[in-house]
């Protein structure tokens, strides 16, 4: 059995956020065929652990995918199907890279479930004390390593009016929400940090209207994504000044996070990619991951990596070589060496948590 077969096998237990066991349960299988102590915690999360010690390592993969089965198809040294890229590729490179002999301390590798909702794995696993470093497991290519993903807030507005005659000059609620829509799209634009990760954005992705009896409701949702240096509260209060709807709802908020390159995971992930002859490349997002929400709660150096085209995710042509598996299993191994070395300030293990 090679790398891609292993990898098939995780795939072929279609995940979307909420029906994760059965894939929890293969990931867990594997990880002992692999040499890994396993457990389920209390939210689903299927965790693994290797080595015992100081410093405590965190993989933070997710095991959940969006909706959309997909056939599992090996092509040659390629393998087709949901989550090859996002993220049982990832998952699957850090369980066989913690195989490595050698290594000082404890390395863990966590699959969390729903990654792509709510977080709700990743936040269960806040609640304990941190580890000495963390990756995230997100795709980035075997040599690129992700620095910062942006914010996100949520946004539902409503807005009520009277039912009136088409030709009367009194605006409706959806002309209402329309002009408060230009409004907040004028705000944005005033918030042009010279590149589309330094800047504010906003999308709508919700716009319906509807009669209810003499009352006519619109509904307003928007998407906005928000560099590093703006919070969500502080968006959030500006959406508030503006003039238009009769509620607004945040219907959910992630804060910004971008990592200091000279950190010591981005530092090992870089000597990773060198060791394995490429070039490494830094990279930031614009979408959000559970980074976003582990380095900011745990306080601990932490990047975003794992095998995998980024511009793959979430399509229906998700796809990952031999190749690149290979040489992110690698990468990691050579990390996980460089923390074992470099990570040497005492910190409260929860070895048994």
């Amino acid at each position: 059995m090679d790398e891609l077969d292993r990898l098939a096998r995780l795939l072929r237990r279609y995940s979307p956020s909420g029906r994760e066991a059965a894939a929890v349960r293969e990931f867990l299988r594997q990880a002992r065929e692999l040499g890994y102590a396993t457990r389920v915690d209390g939210v689903g999360n299927g965790i693994a652990r290797i080595g015992s010690g100081r410093p405590r390592v965190v993989f933070l993969g997710h095991i959940d995918t969006v909706e959309g089965k997909l056939p599992v198809l090996r092509r040659g040294e390629r393998l087709f199907g949901r989550g090859a890229v996002d993220a049982k590729g990832p998952l699957l490179a850090a369980l066989l890279a913690g195989r490595a002999r050698g290594a000082a301390g404890m390395f863990e590798v966590v699959a969390a479930v729903g990654e792509e909702t709510d977080s709700r794995g990743t936040r269960h696993l806040l609640r304990r004390a941190p580890p000495d470093a963390l990756i995230a497991g997100e795709p980035s290519g075997w040599d690129g390593i992700a620095l910062g993903y942006k914010g996100a807030l949520g946004v539902r507005a409503t807005f009520r009016g009277a039912r009136t005659h088409s030709s009367s000059p009194v605006p409706t609620a959806s002309d209402r929400a329309v002009s408060w829509i230009i409004a907040v799209r004028s705000l944005v634009a005033g918030r042009d940090g010279g590149s589309p990760f330094r800047s504010l954005t906003a999308k709508t992705t919700g716009l319906a209207s509807a009669p209810r009896g003499p009352i006519e409701l619109a509904e307003v949702c928007l998407d906005l994504r928000l560099p590093p240096g703006t919070d969500t509260a502080g968006v959030e209060r500006e959406l508030r000044a503006l003039e238009g709807p009769d509620a607004l709802e945040v219907t959910g908020r992630v804060e910004p996070i971008e990592v200091e390159r000279s950190n010591p995971v981005v530092t090992a992930l870089v000597a990773g990619v060198r060791e394995v002859g490429g070039r490494p490349t830094l990279y930031r997002k614009g979408g959000t991951s559970d980074l976003n929400l582990a380095v900011r709660a745990w306080g601990v150096p932490g990047a975003a990596y794992g095998p995998g085209d980024p511009h793959l995710d979430h399509t229906d042509q998700e796809r990952l070589s031999l190749a690149d598996l290979g040489r992110a299993v690698r990468v990691l191994e050579v990390a996980r060496e460089r923390l074992g070395r470099s990570l040497l300030t005492p910190r409260r293990s929860d070895e048994n948590a």
